[in-house]
């Protein structure tokens, strides 16, 4: 509750301010009219454009009013079709998310990584610490197509390949969900990258299968087999949580449906660098054709037409 009135108050202060700098542009806009004082002209563009972005990125934030979107955000991709190449774009799609993250001054923390066979990653799973990450970052949720050049392909054909993005928020102790100790499955074992000294000398790792509903959480990068087990249980909840809140009366073997093909046809959005460029996000239409300023984390554009997309389904 007290979160909530914090974000609140935050929401009305910056209305307010919002409210005071029109005021104030207001008045000097009338005063240089009066006094006809063109020197001022300069002042007033730049308090426009400032008054311009203030509103638009108040709008944007308008749209965060879920129960978890101020919260971080926990991110796992998955390669899909592709085999080699699949892994190299999830690889690439890690390097996008940490660019953005960096850019808005989030916190990344890799959970957990599997690295490819030959070259990229098969599988990582990330925490995004900051506020609202999960808000911004569930634009992110699903299936990924890129079509390029093959850099793998001796013949330099041109390759589609497909990765999942699962975004859940990271629960806090406010938050309860009940699991039964019988319904997982917990094994751990060596940790295969950095975490400390007793990384590939004791099973610190930890892997949960939550035996139900197939769900398969891993933790390796914390200090001890203790952390790893808390922060993949978060995660397990997270994910249980999301399930029940988007299929309450459902079967879970409906459930598990949504998430297996990472294939044709389910992408939500392709990154096309041959024989064209051009990112384009199949729900909301919105695309970019710099397909590297994208690449190097700038997401901003299909994030916000996402969530007014998301806002005008609720209407």
């Amino acid at each position: 509750m007290l979160q909530r009135i914090k974000a609140l108050k935050e929401k009305a202060d910056k209305f307010l301010s919002l409210k005071s700098l029109h005021e104030d542009l207001l008045t000097l806009s009338r005063i240089a009219l009066e006094e006809q004082d063109e020197s001022v002209l300069p002042e007033i563009r730049e308090g426009l454009l400032n008054l311009k972005n203030s509103y638009y990125t108040l709008r944007i934030e308008t749209f965060l009013s879920g129960p978890y979107d101020r919260k971080n955000a926990i991110l796992t991709l998955h390669a899909g079709a592709g085999g080699t190449e699949a892994q190299d774009w999830v690889e690439m799609l890690y390097r996008m998310y940490t660019r953005w993250c960096e850019n808005k001054g989030y916190e990344v923390s890799t959970l957990d990584l599997l690295d490819g066979e030959e070259a990229g990653i098969k599988s990582v799973t990330f925490r995004v610490t900051g506020e609202n990450a999960y808000g911004y970052l569930k634009s992110e949720k699903g299936v990924h197509r890129l079509v390029r050049i093959s850099p793998f392909d001796a013949a330099k054909r041109r390759h589609t390949s497909f990765a999942s993005v699962d975004v859940v928020p990271e629960l806090d102790d406010e938050i309860k969900v009940e699991i039964n100790p019988a319904d997982i499955k917990i094994d751990t074992f060596r940790s295969s990258g950095a975490g400390g000294q007793h990384v590939n000398k004791t099973e610190s790792a930890v892997r949960i299968t939550h035996i139900p509903t197939g769900i398969v959480v891993s933790c390796q990068n914390e200090r001890s087999q203790m952390q790893n087990r808390e922060t993949a249980m978060r995660i397990l909840k997270a994910k249980l949580l999301e399930l029940k809140e988007k299929e309450q009366k459902e079967k879970i073997g409906d459930l598990k449906g949504a998430y297996v093909n990472i294939a044709w046809g389910n992408q939500i959005r392709s990154y096309v660098f041959c024989p064209y460029t051009l990112v384009k996000d199949n729900r909301t239409g919105h695309e970019e054709g710099n397909v590297q300023a994208v690449m190097d984390g700038e997401l901003d554009g299909f994030i916000n037409a996402y969530l007014a997309w998301e806002a005008a389904r609720k209407q």
